[in-house]
């Protein structure tokens, strides 16, 4: 064909075009071709469940036997350890791995294992030291990265696995057995893959036999473990995409919800629970026992050189010790717990008290609805008044885990041992103006909190913190899955055409199909 226009007009491009348009009118009549491209459904983005202390909480049968998972009995445990195929409960489709907190009497060590599908394991180590943005804590819930390498140690499934809490010898170990349950409910294993074992192991009952226990280690090497290390990473916390550290209250949370004075508030909506003694809660102003203590049994009653002692303001206490017999590891009865907590008196008229430290008497404990924060001195003992509330009563709970040995050391202007403040007077997180009648503690007496402090006392990093919630947002972080940003299909792909037209020689851009689509 002759170029009309000239050799360097655009005749060229206006055949190209008519071509262009002559193929696409011509393909109009056909069937048209299948665009044979595969479509790419996006995988779904993970989503992370974030609970509410009332999501978390789960209440117990009233006889103990019949719990599956919470507080379980020997009974139980036992029928499960003789045909763990057949008897576990539903949803479980692992192994059985019991933890103990302590080596149990002789003759009782460790529950036994058959290594195959039930392993006992012994560990106590539920604390290390964290910041949470005001105060380092010696000891508090341990980290996610922590909590993966003690599952990666005992090759635990937090999916699949059933994990068994025991105390072995039965009484303090409680109080550990307690911060397993805590720390694992924290990290979000389910309620259903988690039990806590109700006493010692020799009051679990009396089908228990000494064939049933075993000291025998399972290697020279490991010489208090009854099973294999496994140290075999078969699941992470992060597998479970549940936040429940919701649990964890921090000092800020507590200041938040006190009441303006010393007084039991049943109208607030928050149930205040101090499980220490009654003479640490009172500083020294009265006791279980009733006697009086003299100037210098109140300074003994001090727990790791605290700057005072007293309780935080419109707070109640029940000691830990009315919960659980503690020669035996037993919790007391539903029907004995929940007459505790609505403000019911025992046989021996034990029952929560005041800051007057008279009884609160009977509905004017507990209210239907409340949220409970518990603490004691380093959340020990409150861990057990945890199972009790939160596991056995089915109550919406949260652990000040910093707890009194935080609360306690935040006193304005007071100076420690060496002379140093411990803590500057205009520190917006001094706490003995929100407490209630407190005892201060002797300078000589009181352990520094400065970088000189013990290994036991809290160190107070910034006493004009923004916040005391470093711990809970670095603990968010570990278990929010990571997330990649959406580029559309397949990344980029949206631009090749205009690329592949700007570069197409003569920049003739091909028009719109004339059939449609």
């Amino acid at each position: 064909m002759k170029n009309l226009i000239g050799k360097n007009g655009p005749g060229k491009s206006a055949t190209l075009l008519a071509i262009a348009l002559s193929l696409s009118v011509i393909g109009c009549g056909g069937e048209r071709s299948k665009d044979t491209t595969p479509v790419v459904t996006p995988e779904p983005k993970p989503t992370l469940l974030v609970n509410t202390p009332a999501d978390i909480a789960q209440e117990s049968a009233e006889n103990y036997d019949d719990n599956v998972n919470g507080l379980v009995t020997g009974a139980t445990l036992k029928r499960w350890i003789n045909d763990w195929e057949n008897q576990r409960p539903a949803g479980i489709t692992g192994k059985l791995v019991i933890i103990q907190a302590t080596r149990g009497p002789v003759g009782y060590e460790f529950i036994k294992p058959d290594n195959k599908k039930v392993f006992t394991y012994l560990e106590s180590n539920w604390r290390e030291p964290r910041v949470n943005g005001v105060t380092e804590i010696a000891g508090i819930v341990i980290s996610g990265p922590t909590t993966d390498k003690l599952i990666r140690r005992y090759g635990i499934d937090v999916k699949n696995d059933l994990i068994v809490c025991a105390q072995g010898t039965g009484g303090n170990a409680a109080m550990d057995q307690g911060r397993c349950w805590y720390t694992f409910r924290y990290w979000g294993v389910d309620q259903k893959n988690l039990a806590v074992l109700n006493g010692g192991n020799n009051h679990l009952g009396s089908n228990w036999t000494a064939a049933d226990f075993t000291a025998q280690p399972f290697s020279s090497a490991v010489a208090v473990q009854p099973s294999p290390i496994i140290n075999k990473q078969v699941s992470s916390i992060r597998d479970l995409l549940v936040d429940n550290t919701v649990l964890q209250a921090t000092l800020e949370d507590v200041i938040n919800v006190l009441p303006l004075r010393d007084e039991n508030d049943t109208q607030d909506g928050v149930f205040l629970w101090d499980g220490r003694s009654l003479d640490q809660y009172s500083a020294g102003e009265a006791t279980e026992s009733g006697q009086t203590l003299t100037q210098e049994q109140r300074y003994s009653s001090f727990q790791n050189g605290g700057s005072r002692q007293g309780h935080p303001r419109g707070s109640v206490q029940l000691n830990w010790t009315n919960l659980i017999d503690t020669s035996t590891g037993l919790y007391k009865s539903k029907a004995d717990l929940r007459n505790y907590i609505t403000g019911g008196a025992d046989a021996f008229g034990r029952g929560f008290v005041d800051g007057t430290y008279q009884r609160l008497g009977f509905g004017n404990a507990y209210q239907n609805g409340d949220l409970v924060y518990l603490w004691c001195e380093t959340s020990a003992r409150a861990a057990v008044s945890q199972v009790a509330s939160a596991v056995i009563l089915g109550l919406p709970t949260r652990l000040y885990d910093a707890a009194m040995i935080e609360w306690n050391s935040l006193t304005g202007g007071a100076l420690d041992k060496n002379g140093n403040p411990v803590l500057p007077a205009d520190s917006p997180w001094r706490t003995d103006e929100l407490s209630g009648p407190y005892f201060p503690n002797k300078p000589e007496l009181i352990n520094a909190r400065g970088a000189d402090f013990t290994n036991t006392a809290p160190r107070i990093i910034d006493p004009y913190g923004d916040n005391t919630n470093a711990i809970i947002a670095e603990d968010k972080a570990y278990i929010t899955p990571a997330t990649t940003p959406d580029t559309g299909n397949g990344g980029g792909s949206s631009s090749s055409s205009s690329s592949s037209s700007a570069g197409n020689g003569g920049g003739v851009v091909l028009p719109p199909n004339p059939c449609g689509g």
